[in-house]
Parts: C-alpha cells; sequence; structure tokens
C-alpha cells in the first residue's frame, strides 16, 4: 500500500498537476492539505473517474483537508476537537479496515510575535492529547506541521534556532506529539540525510537548496513495521508540462499492508 501526504497549496490551482502526479506515482491513499475549497465544491465524481474515495474536510479560500484512497474508507473523525477557530485542518478514516490514516494541517502561527504562535502551540496541545498512544491498526499521522524538529531540518541550521517553525517551544510541542508512540518514517529511514519537503516561490529557493522539511509522514510501531521506503519526491516541486508546481512536494511510502 503506497501513502502519501501532499499540501497542494490551492486545489482548484493545482488540480491538473495532482493528476499527473497520480498517474505517476500511483499511490493508494493520499492526505492533502490546504485545499482552500469548500467541502461542497469538493470535486468528488472528478476524483472517482481516477479511481479515488475522497473524504473531505473543506473552508473556503483557507485550509482544508482531505483523504483520496483507492480502497474503501471510513471517515472516523472531521475535526480537531476544540479547536475549530483554527479552521478546517483534521480528518481521520479507516482505510479498508488496515490502516487508520490521519492527515493535519497545522497552523503556521505567522510569527513568534503574532497571537497565532500561542495559538499554534494550543493546537497542538489539543492534537497531542486527541491522538491515542495505541490503536489496534497500523496508523498514519501525516501531513505540513509548520515545524522543523531539528537544525538538519532547514538549510539554516542551527542560524535558524529561534525563528518562526524553528523555536524550542514548537520543538518540544512536536516531541509531546512524538512521544504518543509516532516515528517519523523519514528520519527513521535516514537519520543523517538533510532533505526538505518545502521551498520558498521567491528567491530561487528551490535551486538555491533553500527548503525546509515540515511535511511528516508519522507512524505508530505497526506502521513502521509494515514501511519498506519512504520518498521526498522532488521531482514534483517543479513545472511540468507547463504547469505550476506547489511549494511542497510530496513524500510518500510504501507500507507491506
Amino acid at each position: 500500500m503506497r501513502v502519501a501526504t501532499w499540501n497542494v497549496n490551492g486545489l482548484r490551482a493545482r488540480l491538473d498537476y495532482l493528476t499527473h502526479w497520480l498517474a505517476a506515482r500511483q499511490p493508494d491513499v493520499v492526505g492533502l492539505q490546504e485545499l482552500k475549497t469548500p467541502t461542497d465544491d469538493f470535486p468528488h465524481e472528478y476524483f472517482a473517474d481516477l479511481g479515488y474515495h475522497a473524504a473531505v474536510h473543506g473552508q473556503k479560500s483557507w485550509n482544508g483537508v482531505a483523504i483520496l484512497s483507492k480502497l474503501p474508507l471510513e471517515t472516523r473523525q472531521i475535526g480537531l476537537p476544540g479547536q475549530d477557530d483554527f479552521g478546517s485542518r483534521l480528518i481521520t478514516a479507516t482505510i479498508d479496515d488496515r490502516l487508520l490514516f490521519s492527515t493535519v494541517y497545522c497552523p503556521n502561527g505567522k510569527t513568534v510575535e503574532h497571537a497565532d504562535y500561542q495559538g499554534k502551540l494550543g493546537w497542538y496541545d489539543d492534537l497531542t492529547q486527541h491522538w491515542q498512544a495505541e490503536y489496534e491498526l497500523p496508523a498514519i499521522l501525516c501531513g505540513d506541521f509548520n515545524i522543523v524538529p531539528e537544525p538538519l531540518d532547514t538549510w539554516r541550521g542551527a542560524s535558524g534556532d529561534g525563528g518562526i517553525f524553528h523555536t524550542a517551544a514548537e520543538r518540544k510541542a512536536m516531541q509531546r506529539l512524538l512521544d504518543k508512540n509516532l516515528i517519523d518514517l523519514y528520519r527513521n529511514q535516514y537519520p543523517e540525510e538533510q532533505a526538505f519537503t518545502w521551498w520558498d516561490y521567491r528567491g530561487g529557493a528551490f535551486h538555491r537548496k533553500h527548503g525546509l522539511r515540515i511535511d511528516f509522514l508519522l507512524a505508530n510501531q505497526l506502521g513502521v513495521q509494515a514501511a519498506k521506503d519512504v520518498i521526498i519526491d522532488r521531482d514534483y516541486r517543479r513545472k511540468i508540462d507547463g504547469l505550476t508546481a506547489s511549494d511542497h512536494a510530496p513524500v510518500y511510502a510504501d507500507l507491506d499492508l
């Protein structure tokens, strides 16, 4: 089973690009973030024609998450309890009774001085409280987490410490989540590799390798045991056939499920 996460930075703007990627990589389950599309406007029939069921928690102009699955899915949770003010940022489903799959679009925080920064930390606290340390199934929690866990995950290295995404408080919040029996699949497989999943559109950041690793596939122990390979799909951060990419690259893993 191939599972993936991708912040598409606008579903309408990226629909043709996403279609190209789905055909090329053939994922079985995909967590999408930053749809910027209301739930009622989600193109279910379009994805059905591509072979995917969809569970959606959308929002006009901002946020929004969805799960695409070639396999039968059953929605388990829509929205993070107690965090409606931060918008549509979490959806969870079971996939073919074989996998618990949840995707999140964690708040950005804007700047350390902004009120949203404290809100971001509170959102993480609620996510950690919501996530169970034990599930009967292999479990994946994936998405755009808007935190770089360690200096290796940012082009700035240790010089980035203290800035938004790089603060000690954010990293502690992320670690408390990981302490709920979650393991970062990419870092587990590549403990010393510096690789990024997001690059600013401005200033030639992608070509200058000025990126951040903020998009993760996290798994419980059963998920880790099933994982065979993890790929940051940098090829799909470039223009393809004249289509403009998201500022995030997809991340996918193959699970023996």
